[in-house]
């Protein structure tokens, strides 16, 4: 049984997610002693370990108290991740939360469960091909719109020309949709911009050692030609970083991000990464437990939209910069909490940049 958790950020934003699920959480037949599977799909990011998972307990503890919550991270490894479905449906989990590993791969896991009655709620990244039951997710489209167009507007605003020059482009994950998405979304940011797209690349499993080796490839061949790189999220944004420092390029040209991580919002602190995208996952998490037992007791969750043939609930996340990170992040509360400390942004040599900020621990 789930043992009761406190989680005080966690609060307003399930109460937030709920709300715009159309205040589901009030079901007329309360479930009790149901099992429920969380399989997330790796641990290059923190925020599955530090946020998603806790979230996702939270909620079902509140909703259901005693229902059982089964956990499992495939570490990138889409067989392991077949491995841990089979298991929790042989342990009796009756609906599935989902984040893939591989999209295209985790058509065939929906529609075995799907053939045993389980619900089955994709997560973050979508599966395109089998529609689940339910989709939740940030809008990833829009994400990778606006971390390129802020980046073109900022080298516009500083008169970086255009003419001879370009940007690097770093995807995430060739086998996650949720990936394909973003790409997408930076395709369309920057179409306009009137900055040519020098090289891209698709990271294997979104692990910054593979971006960073590829852009140290970059910069040797293009060097002062890059003027900016568009990073689909936080950890192949720093491995960008690390790249050019490795290569003694000072100052680092903008960087963008996503996921608005510690290490991310650190560097934008810093003045090495442009943006992020802050996106507090606890609000996805509480979601998903809503409509996970909105369906079990029975229910027809409410859909703003329909992604791949999936009833789809997306929520807009907000473009960070050193403009708007104390507003966004320190100064803007979840249940009575900052959504991250300046206590913990501002350690060492970040505490001049904080300060700079008007950060102040």
């Amino acid at each position: 049984m789930i043992q009761p958790l406190t989680f005080p950020r966690f609060g307003a934003a399930a109460a937030f997610a709920l709300t715009l699920l159309g205040g589901t959480a009030a079901h007329a037949a309360p479930l009790s002693n149901v099992t429920v599977a969380f399989l997330m799909p790796d641990q290059g990011s923190t925020r599955y370990e530090e946020h998603d998972h806790p979230g996702f307990v939270a909620e079902m503890t509140k909703l259901c108290p005693t229902c059982k919550v089964l956990y499992q991270n495939a570490n990138g490894d889409a067989s392991r991740q077949q491995q841990q479905f089979n298991s929790v449906i042989s342990q009796g989990a009756k609906a599935i939360v989902l984040d893939p590993v591989d999209s295209t791969a985790a058509a065939s896991l929906v529609k075995q469960a799907q053939a045993q009655g389980i619900k089955v709620i994709a997560y973050d990244r979508p599966i395109p091909s089998t529609p689940a039951d339910y989709y939740v997710s940030f809008n990833n489209e829009e994400i990778g719109k606006a971390i390129a167009k802020s980046l073109v507007d900022h080298l516009k605003s500083t008169k970086v020309a255009a003419s001879d020059v370009g940007i690097l482009e770093i995807n995430g994950s060739p086998t996650d949709a949720a990936a394909g998405l973003i790409k997408k979304g930076i395709h369309e940011g920057l179409a306009d911009g009137g900055y040519a797209t020098l090289a891209e690349y698709d990271t294997p499993e979104w692990l910054p050692s593979k971006a960073q080796q590829w852009a140290s490839g970059q910069i040797s061949r293009f060097q002062k030609k890059i003027v900016g790189v568009v990073a689909a999220n936080d950890g192949t944004g720093g491995a960008a970083v690390a790249a050019f420092k490795a290569a003694g390029v000072d100052p680092v040209p903008p960087v963008t991000g996503n996921d608005a991580t510690i290490a991310g919002l650190q560097l934008i602190i810093s003045g090495d990464q442009y943006n992020t995208i802050s996106k507090p996952s606890e609000i996805v998490a509480a979601a998903a437990a809503d409509v996970a037992v909105a369906l079990l007791s029975g229910e027809t969750p409410k859909a703003e939209t329909t992604l791949f043939d999936t009833p789809s609930k997306l929520f807009v996340p907000a473009l960070v910069t050193a403009e708007n990170l104390k507003a966004e992040i320190v100064d803007k509360m979840v249940n009575g909490k900052p959504i991250e400390t300046a206590a913990v942004l501002c350690t060492d040599r970040y505490a001049e940049g904080c300060k700079k900020l008007g950060i102040t621990p």
